[in-house]
């Protein structure tokens, strides 16, 4: 076993005093190491944390519950577990910039095209393209941005629907979890944004996930936003229903979204 696998499993395991035994299981350690590893860039390296004497686990739980805003305890307790384990964008939580910005990342143009690629069955057709193009609208609404649809060719955003491994090397992970990601302006893949299919997603009913608010969400990374620390943001990675009839974009988005394009 390497040392930094045992570190963590101290670190995690000396986590136990904080709930009853029965509430941690080993399936929620190994559940924790990943979701530090996929949003809080957790690895191997060692550093000045290890110097200090502080474990990667202890160090990485402790700057997830500063993001979260939860008390800082530095262990897997249980407000950190239940929130690693609510629905979320795939994206990390690691915000660069001001106004949760991907620094160096952004349009240089204000026309841009999207496309959408496949559709899922959990929706008529109609529904998604209004859910799509409403979602583009909210940053439009306010910003330069104009968006417009292509139905062939390669698009700055392509929209798409997929399963587990869905060819961008960044697996979903089957129902509840994960429940799309997008990627920052650039060329290639940047501002495509992916969709899990095996999500229950809505049109306007509360059972499931509005797609409307996962795609407005993920449109933000796709123009060039990281994620916010703000619980009432749009950028907030968790998923929150809001009625999509009265959703208006909260002012942590606007300040974001107008601090790249205006």
């Amino acid at each position: 076993m390497t040392t930094f696998k045992l570190s963590i499993l101290l670190s995690l395991a000396a986590a136990l005093n904080c709930l009853p035994i029965a509430q941690i299981t080993l399936q929620d350690e190994n559940f924790a190491e990943g979701y530090l590893k996929k949003f809080f860039n957790l690895t191997e390296e060692t550093g000045p944390s290890i110097r200090r004497g502080i474990s990667p686990i202890t160090e990485k739980l402790t700057e997830m519950q500063q993001f979260f805003r939860l008390e800082v305890t530095g262990n897997l307790d249980a407000d950190t577990l239940a929130m690693m384990k609510k629905p979320r964008c795939g994206v990390p939580d690691v915000s660069l910039g001001r106004f949760s910005t991907f620094p160096g990342f952004q349009w240089d143009k204000t026309s841009l095209t999207f496309r959408i690629e496949n559709y899922t069955p959990d929706m008529s057709v109609a529904e998604v393209d209004d859910s799509m193009v409403k979602a583009l609208e909210v940053w439009a609404k306010v910003t330069p941005l104009r968006f417009t649809r292509i139905y062939s060719g390669i698009a700055d955003i392509m929209i798409s629907f997929g399963r587990r491994n869905h060819g961008d090397f960044s697996p979903f992970d089957g129902p509840g979890g994960l429940l799309a990601h997008a990627y920052a302006p650039s060329a290639g893949i940047g501002g495509d944004a992916h969709f899990d299919e095996d999500e229950d997603f809505t049109f306007r009913s509360t059972r499931g996930y509005v797609l409307f608010i996962v795609a407005a969400h993920e449109f933000g990374h796709s123009l060039g936003l990281s994620h916010s620390q703000d619980p009432g943001a749009l950028m907030y990675p968790t998923y929150v229903y809001r009625n999509p009839e009265t959703f208006t974009l909260p002012q942590d988005d606007v300040n974001g979204i107008q601090s790249l394009y205006g």
